[in-house]
């Protein structure tokens, strides 16, 4: 015998009346059998007092917890953003590394989309990036890192979006590899 569970999470507010519940109220919760399925309703004493409980197959009473607000993400989308377009603007060669990251961050977030990579007449490659919601292209030179240089350079990206009240010095970022960054730019 199979059995379809719909699980229903407590709501916010009473169910009747709408209105929010107060951090450390007393709410009730009624459990229905209805045609489409089981049906949870969350009361406000005021509401619970007024209601009919014909068909509830459980009752339960609660005192409501307001939810902690969401944890902030270790890295903001938005600062990473802001600092590579930073970065790519700077054009600074000692900086690709740092820029190769933060698009790497940005496209495991689905901010930024690897759309091809491209050399230029110097032969040196180029990944091509395109933000997902508002079509701008960035360019990057390809620092062509190895596994032992990463953590390096991930340090330095933490430090460069560390707040700037926060940091004593700007960090410098030194070129991670043999290879010659070339020219970043922002289509």
């Amino acid at each position: 015998m199979t059995t379809d569970w719909d699980i229903q999470p407590r709501s916010h507010a009473c169910t009747a009346c709408q209105q929010p519940f107060a951090d450390k109220a007393r709410y009730h919760t009624l459990l229905s059998l209805a045609d489409a399925g089981y049906t949870r309703r969350d009361l406000c004493d005021a509401c619970y007092r007024g209601i009919s409980r014909d068909g509830v197959l459980s009752y339960w009473q609660g005192e409501y917890k307001q939810p902690p607000p969401p944890a902030p993400e270790a890295i903001q989308k938005d600062t990473a953003e802001t600092l590579l377009k930073k970065l790519v603007a700077e054009a600074d060669p000692a900086k690709a590394p740092a820029c190769y990251i933060l698009a790497v961050m940005l496209e495991r977030k689905r901010i930024l989309k690897h759309r091809d990579t491209v050399t230029d007449a110097q032969g040196r490659e180029l990944l091509v990036y395109e933000h997902s919601i508002n079509g701008e292209s960035f360019t990057l030179p390809d620092p062509h890192l190895r596994l032992d240089q990463l953590e390096d350079v991930q340090q330095q990206v933490a430090e460069l979006l560390r707040p700037t009240e926060k940091k004593e010095a700007e960090p410098s970022i030194g070129p991670a590899s043999e290879s010659p960054a070339g020219e970043a730019k922002v289509n």
